[in-house]
């Protein structure tokens, strides 16, 4: 609203911002060629063009708060709530997993093999933190596919302020007598393990490795369908890109993080509809980091420990 435009359709009558927008979510979610949905809905290609890239801009200037870290204790505590209530994994802030978005790109440039993923495909990654309500609290965009999980990790700034204590730096709980437990994440084990970071193990000998790895699994779904979920609403980013602009597309991306988390606080009834499946990388093989740190090691033995017992763990301010 805040810039004049002067689109029109087809019978020349000026197009409202409502039917601007309108255009811009038709094309981001259906992921239809801009030639189809001209056609469908009576507008000049290049005009579809315009109108998605300026509702990606305004998305930009206007919609960042759909995307933040949590800011306040309380809804700190509530996501950490309600992530034990799925199975019991106490003080877990969010969980952590990558997917691909597919490109077709020229094979004759070879500036372009930077983007070949491990599976052979031009690809763009996204890395994302959940909440337990599918939300997307922290995304990184826009690295190349030939990247780990992580090595995008360790290059995004959520990494930086968690190693240097300015994130997950909140409440610890006690398991049990002399044993503490800081906030932390969960990740597949593509993923380093880490003070702040937890990943399965990858030989689950013990029962107690076991029950880890079940809990963790059970609660690490949260990511999968998040992601699963973003990619099927939001279909311009699903399937194969053909040609996309590689300097746009991550902004593209960003904004349909944003859309997705917008859909989640209006509260529609589409929220309620799961995807048909958790695969948003379908014929990706799991990734498996060799990097583990010492303190990680303790931290996830002594949660193992824990659902080895039957104490409930306390709270108290770090």
């Amino acid at each position: 609203m805040a810039r004049q435009s002067n689109f029109t359709g087809s019978n020349g009558k000026p197009l409202s911002v409502t039917d601007q927008v309108a255009v811009a979510l038709r094309r981001l979610s259906s992921g239809e060629s801009l030639s189809n949905i001209g056609d469908l809905l009576g507008i000049n290609q290049s005009t579809v063009s315009q109108i998605t890239w300026r509702f990606v801009e305004a998305m930009e200037e206007r919609g960042l708060h759909h995307l933040c870290w949590p800011s306040t204790e309380a809804e700190m505590e509530e996501i950490k709530s309600n992530f034990e209530k799925i199975c019991g994994l106490p003080n877990c802030c969010g969980s952590i997993d990558t997917t691909h978005i597919v490109m077709t790109l020229p094979t004759v440039d070879h500036s372009n093999d930077v983007w070949i993923d491990r599976e052979k495909n031009h690809s763009m990654l996204l890395q994302a933190i959940v909440d337990p309500d599918m939300r997307l609290r922290d995304v990184i965009v826009g690295y190349p596919g030939s990247l780990s999980d992580a090595i995008v990790l360790q290059n995004s700034s959520f990494y930086k302020l968690s190693e240097e204590g300015k994130r997950l730096n909140g409440k610890k709980i006690e398991l049990q007598e002399g044993m503490e437990l800081g906030e932390y994440i969960i990740g597949d084990s593509g993923f380093p393990l880490l003070s702040w970071l937890l990943t399965p193990y990858q030989n689950a000998l013990s029962d107690h490795q076991a029950e880890f790895n079940k809990r963790h699994s059970a609660t690490q779904v949260v990511a999968q369908i998040a992601l699963a979920r973003l990619k099927e609403m939001w279909r311009i980013i699903h399937g194969v890109m053909w040609l996309p602009d590689k300097s746009r597309l991550p902004r593209i991306i960003f904004v349909c993080c944003l859309l997705h988390n917008i859909v989640i606080e209006m509260e529609h009834k589409e929220v309620d509809e799961l995807p048909s499946s958790h695969q948003h990388d379908t014929d990706y093989r799991q990734q498996i980091c060799e990097t583990v740190n010492k303190t990680g090691i303790a931290v996830r033995d002594n949660l193992s420990l824990f659902f080895s017992g039957k104490s409930s763990p306390s709270t108290h301010s770090s």
